[in-house]
C-alpha cells in the first residue's frame, strides 16, 4: 500500500489494535496439499499438479504454521482445522461458475499437509464455502470452550482466511491473523488483504509474537490467573 493510502486509512480512523484475549484458539485453515502441492517447488510448477497450489509461497507459511502448532499444543491452546471438504456434483454453492478447479477429482489433494496435520483430540471443521464459520458448527464449539480470540493461519489470505476473519469479527471474537503463517497465490493479493484486515477486522501479528502470547496464556493458567490482553504490534 502506498503512503498516501495508509494516510487515508489512518485519517478514517482505521487500524487501531484490539489486542488478543486471554482464551485463544488456533485455526489452521485449508492447509491441504491442494493449496501447496506435494513438493516444495515454485508456484508455476506446483500448479502443474493442482491448479489451486501455491508452491513455495505456501510452504514458507506452512513452516510457521508448524511452529505455531507446536507452541499451541504445548500451551494447551485449542486447535481447529477448518478444511475444504471434497466437492462433488451435489455440493451446493457457486464455485462451479467462478472457480471450477476448486473441485479436484484427486482425493489426495484434500489430505492435510503432513507437517501441519491434526493430531488426536483436535477438531476438524469440514466446509463447503470460504468462511470457517458459514454452515459449520465451529461457533458452538468455540463458545463451549470459552474462547474469546481466534488466531487464523493457512490460506488463502484473500479468500478463506479473509472470509473467516470477517465472520469471526462479526460474531464478537477478537481476531488475530498471523501474517507470516498465511499465504496466497500473489504477493499483491496477500499484502492488500493483510493491510485491509489489519485496518478493519483483525490484528495482523507475527508467528513469534503469537508464540509469545501462547506462552503467556500457559503461564497465567499455571498461576491460576488470567493474562491481560496483549496489544501485539507486529504486522509481519
Amino acid at each position: 500500500m502506498s503512503p498516501e493510502d495508509e494516510k487515508l486509512y489512518a485519517r478514517a480512523g482505521f487500524g487501531h489494535r484490539a489486542g488478543l484475549g486471554a482464551s485463544p484458539a488456533l485455526l489452521v485453515i485449508d492447509v491441504q496439499y491442494r493449496t501447496v502441492g506435494h513438493h516444495r517447488v515454485p508456484i508455476g510448477k506446483a500448479m502443474d499438479e493442482y491448479p489451486t497450489a501455491t508452491g513455495n509461497r505456501g510452504w514458507a507459511a506452512v513452516d510457521n504454521v508448524t511452529r505455531l502448532l507446536e507452541s499451541a499444543r504445548a500451551a494447551g491452546i485449542p486447535v481447529f482445522f477448518p478444511y475444504v471438504a471434497p466437492k462433488d456434483e451435489l455440493t451446493a454453492g457457486g464455485f462451479r461458475a467462478k472457480s471450477p478447479t476448486l473441485a479436484s477429482p484427486d482425493l489426495a489433494a484434500y489430505e492435510f499437509v503432513a507437517e501441519a496435520a491434526p493430531i488426536a483430540g483436535e477438531r476438524l471443521v469440514p466446509k463447503d464455502h470460504p468462511s470457517a464459520f458459514f454452515g459449520t458448527g465451529i461457533i458452538t464449539s468455540l463458545v463451549q470452550l470459552g474462547i474469546d480470540t481466534v488466531i487464523l493461519t493457512g490460506c488463502t489470505t484473500s479468500g478463506c482466511v479473509r472470509a473467516s476473519a470477517v465472520d469471526a469479527f462479526s460474531n464478537g471474537f477478537k481476531v488475530g491473523v498471523v501474517g507470516d503463517a498465511v499465504y496466497d497465490r500473489t504477493d499483491s493479493a496477500h499484502q492488500a488483504s493483510l493491510f485491509d484486515l489489519n485496518s478493519k477486522y483483525a490484528d495482523v501479528v507475527s508467528t513469534d509474537a503469537t508464540i509469545a502470547h501462547f506462552t503467556g496464556v500457559q503461564r497465567s493458567a499455571e498461576r491460576g490467573s488470567a493474562p491481560e490482553a496483549l496489544p501485539l504490534r507486529s504486522r509481519a
